[in-house]
């Protein structure tokens, strides 16, 4: 997802709680509304409307504008980890709960759960390349064990790498590559 594709989502879904966000379009929006956050408070500085307390007119304002669009895109990212809205609370445990709710929206997608299909495409269904599933990147899904040694990992031969989406188009990764052309007895 792009920035301009994030931003405009989620004024789309201005107070929409329901559903996910993935991890771009939430980082996106953290990004516009920090910008917003600087160029209102060069506005602010500007026609001289800061209080004393550092906080001006724009910039209330602003954050006012972002508050309920901030809050919907942090529950729909969290509905993409698997988890409910309501721990967004955990801002109001300062740094502790911070550090938790900054890791949680860093994780990556998870297949379909209760709160929708996921937005990246994992079905989620065997075989069909969700989290923990055959796929692309997991044994049995897409392209032969290796046939050398196992290197320590779990599933005896298999690669041991979170599942991929299938790529849109290209080569077949279960084939190996075409053999390299031969050069002439020049060397050219």
């Amino acid at each position: 997802m792009s920035f301009q594709d994030a931003i405009k989502t989620c004024f789309n879904k201005y107070v929409d709680f329901t559903g996910r966000a993935r991890r771009s379009e939430f980082w996106y929006w953290v990004l516009f509304t920090f910008l917003v956050g600087i160029v209102a408070s060069i506005i602010d500085a500007i026609l001289g409307t800061r209080s004393s307390s550092g906080t001006g007119l724009i910039g209330g304002l602003a954050d006012l504008a972002l508050l309920l669009p901030s809050l919907a895109v942090g529950a729909r990212r969290l509905h993409d980890t698997g988890r409910s809205g309501w721990w967004l609370l955990l801002w109001f445990l300062c740094v502790i709960g911070w550090i938790i709710l900054i890791v949680w929206q860093c994780l990556d997608s998870h297949p379909d759960n209760k709160y929708g299909p996921s937005p990246k495409g994992y079905s989620g269904g065997p075989g069909q390349g969700g989290y923990g599933q055959g796929g692309y990147g997991q044994p049995g899904g897409g392209y032969p064990p290796p046939s050398g040694p196992d290197y320590g990992q779990p599933g005896a031969g298999g690669y041991g790498q979170p599942p991929q989406a299938p790529p849109s188009s290209g080569p077949d990764y279960g084939e190996p590559p075409p053999p390299p052309p031969a050069q002439g007895p020049s060397g050219s």
